[in-house]
């Protein structure tokens, strides 16, 4: 079998097509996001959004609403409970967000084992990307275009809420609005996630992204093009190693997520942790004249 092969006879078969489109779709959308959740430093607000859906979608089901309905107003929910948690009280924010998702989330679980289903409402947690149907595709086909078409058209805004809020403000720019907006567009990104790895895994198409590319570029606009480059690969690479392998298809894109972020945490350039010996003692072979020190590597807004 050589390699157009490989790569064309999983596509013959129709859930793997919806299985690829879905996982392009939610793998683009989550690594835009992912690289402003991590230079705000919300890794963990992700996490409760992603977590917090779930008894939205148990509802959704039990009163035969699209599960997106129900896990966007939930991902709302979630995030309007962690802002008045801390807006209200001398609870810290990551306290008021670690109450909230574990909360919710378990009224997800204790809602799964009271429901009655003939649909595997398990898959809901651990994902089900080879089950999707095409309504699911078209669905999270919309919703990724809306949360991608608003990332982008507010791009600039967004950048200056996350690197300066106060400039922002003085600009005339609004940071509360800014930041609900950004939480809106996550709760959205969770849902289109959700269908291609479940809640649990969510998070990391949220962080790891933004953060792989974080450790390759000092500029947030190069950000924007390296985070989706890797995790629309790292998806599609999954994705046909769970078909080769029989493993599970959410799982092993994540994981491949993972196994990049580890080479380039090691082997990066300027910020890997071999890497910049390895760069260095490269520059100093060719400039001996320069000195040892090794040069250091550009960070963002450094």
């Amino acid at each position: 079998m050589n390699l157009l092969d490989i790569i064309i006879e999983p596509l013959g078969y129709g859930f793997m097509a919806n299985a690829l489109a879905t996982a392009v779709t939610a793998a683009a959308v989550c690594a835009v996001l992912s690289c402003w959740l991590v230079l705000i430093g919300w890794s963990l607000m992700g996490d409760a959004v992603s977590h917090a859906v779930l008894p939205g979608v148990v509802l959704a089901y039990m009163f035969s609403v699209p599960f997106a309905i129900g896990a966007l107003l939930f991902g709302f929910l979630a995030v309007g409970l962690i802002g008045a948690v801390r807006d209200t009280s001398r609870i810290k924010e990551d306290a008021a967000i670690g109450i909230v998702f574990s909360t919710l989330f378990a009224l997800g679980l204790v809602l799964i084992s009271v429901t009655p289903s003939e649909t595997d409402l398990g898959h809901i947690i651990f994902g089900n990307l080879l089950g999707v149907s095409k309504a699911e595709v078209l669905q999270i086909l919309i919703l990724g275009a809306l949360a991608l078409a608003a990332l982008l058209l507010w791009r600039r805004d967004f950048t200056l809420y996350a690197f300066d809020a106060t400039h922002a403000h003085a600009i005339g720019l609004n940071p509360r609005l800014l930041g609900a907006a950004l939480l809106g567009l996550l709760a959205l990104t969770s849902v289109v996630a959700l269908q291609a790895v479940g809640v649990i895994l969510v998070v990391a198409m949220l962080i790891i992204p933004g953060a792989t590319a974080h450790l390759l570029t000092d500029r947030f606009g190069r950000m924007l093009l390296i985070a989706p480059a890797i995790s629309v690969a790292c998806s599609v690479i999954g994705l046909y190693a769970s078909y080769y392998l029989d493993t599970a298809s959410g799982g092993m894109i994540v994981l491949v997520q993972g196994a990049v972020f580890a080479l380039v945490y090691l082997f990066a350039p300027a910020q890997g942790l071999l890497g910049r010996r390895i760069f260095a003692s490269a520059r100093r072979r060719r400039t001996p004249e320069a000195g040892t020190r090794a040069p250091e590597g550009a960070r963002i807004g450094g």
